[in-house]
């Protein structure tokens, strides 16, 4: 069943357009691949990121919106991603980048395509693991801005994921958020106040 991408916010995408459009833009982003493609440039696959603030004991998490991002396209692949952010004047261009979570990103939509549910596509970032994933939020007509992970959700580490947890395995929100718990969570030094 396809993904029902969210469409991403017009002035996200003309920031992004504008940028593709800048030869300054492209040749001050540091991504080879990006200097080096052939032919036009398309930003496609527009993505929701929110970003795992902090998760409670209880399996509830806090997320926010933290920009879109658009993957890159030249011909038949993606070669790099751009994001766009949310600044006091409106959505704003932010950065190019390349690496393995582009590909990553690819193989994952791939995967969540021949699934027989339907589902919306977001990415959630968990900065205290350094980790990415696609979350597949069960709600396909839902604002792609807005929400946290239902726990019938599915989350797929991209990759590189952390030690310990599988690149491109869907897991439950419900089963994957205690994991992060404890993962996230600082241990307590003997003889810190409680």
């Amino acid at each position: 069943m396809p993904l029902h991408v969210p469409p991403a916010p017009a002035p996200a995408l003309r920031s992004v357009l504008t940028a593709l459009s800048s030869p300054t833009a492209v040749s001050e982003a540091r991504t080879p691949s990006l200097l080096a493609a052939q032919g036009p440039l398309s930003p496609e696959l527009p993505l929701p990121v929110h970003v795992l603030d902090r998760v409670t004991a209880e399996g509830v998490s806090a997320t926010r919106l933290a920009g879109w991002r658009f993957l890159i396209r030249s011909g038949e692949r993606a070669v790099a991603a751009a994001d766009a952010v949310l600044t006091p004047d409106g959505w704003a261009f932010s950065r190019f980048f390349e690496g393995p979570y582009i590909g990553s990103t690819e193989l994952a939509v791939r995967q969540a395509e021949a699934m027989t549910q339907p589902y919306q596509p977001r990415l959630l970032s968990v900065p205290g693991l350094y980790m990415l994933t696609l979350w597949l939020h069960g709600d396909p007509t839902a604002d792609g801005a807005t929400g946290h992970p239902a726990a019938t959700d599915l989350l797929v580490p991209l990759a590189p994921a952390p030690p310990g947890i599988a690149a491109h395995r869907p897991h439950r929100v419900a089963e994957l958020l205690p994991v992060l718990t404890l993962r996230v969570t600082p241990t307590r030094l003997l003889g810190s106040p409680a």
